[in-house]
């Protein structure tokens, strides 16, 4: 479980607001944005198209504490919402919000799976692995933040499943979940195609040995 990273991205606070000035924005390769939370107001900012889509495609730049350069003043926040064009390779729009280092803050953290290859489910079963969740919500101070959670598949078995209840998680994270709620995390099953297959060879050796001739009485 790897402890959030800090990233920083720089960005220009703006006056105009509204559509007209969202778009003007947006053809000269910027982003309209704005950051929020703490005891400040929310300001509106730019941010620069290009580096913004570039840090977007990193996964740590979705679950990781940020610093906002506003105006070269360093603001800690996190990413809470981006909006995207629905068929071009470009970024509408984004909120950040500040963070205060004393309160908890609620996230969305990736779940990486390791293990998986050499867990008794593959390598003695040849099952599939089922990743049925591929993040997880929790609660913690964002000093604890971890930039991803580690589930270990390495004792999965085609009789097990993993739920929530069963991670590992970093000192000071909790699971934000509705309690008595345990939601399963990853399973294995074995191949249909396999259990068919041992299913048609075993039906075809019945049938032979049902079709051997045996003495014909007169």
């Amino acid at each position: 479980m790897a402890t959030s990273q800090t990233l920083e991205i720089a960005a220009q606070p703006r006056k105009e607001e509204g559509r007209g000035a969202s778009r003007r924005i947006r053809r000269a390769g910027g982003v309209p944005g704005i950051i929020y939370g703490g005891d400040a107001t929310p300001t509106p900012i730019t941010l620069d198209h290009n580096t913004l889509y570039h840090a977007l495609r990193k996964e740590a730049f979705h679950s990781s504490i940020l610093t906002v350069r506003l105006d070269k003043k360093p603001v800690k926040a996190l990413l809470r919402d981006v909006q995207m064009h629905p068929y071009k390779q470009q970024v509408l729009h984004i909120d950040f919000q500040r963070i205060d280092p004393n309160r908890k803050i609620h996230m969305k953290v990736p779940l990486h799976f390791i293990n998986g290859e050499i867990s008794p489910a593959v390598k003695l079963e040849g099952a599939l692995i089922n990743q049925v969740m591929n993040e997880l919500e929790i609660s913690c101070l964002p000093k604890d933040l971890p930039e991803y959670i580690e589930v270990d598949l390495s004792e999965m078995t085609v009789a097990t499943s993993m739920h929530v209840s069963s991670l590992k998680l970093p000192e000071g994270v909790t699971v934000v979940i509705t309690r008595g709620f345990d939601p399963t995390v990853v399973s294995a099953s074995v191949v249909k195609e396999e259990v068919e297959s041992a299913e048609e060879v075993i039906e075809g050796e019945a049938s032979t040995t049902a079709a051997e001739p045996g003495t014909k009485e007169e």
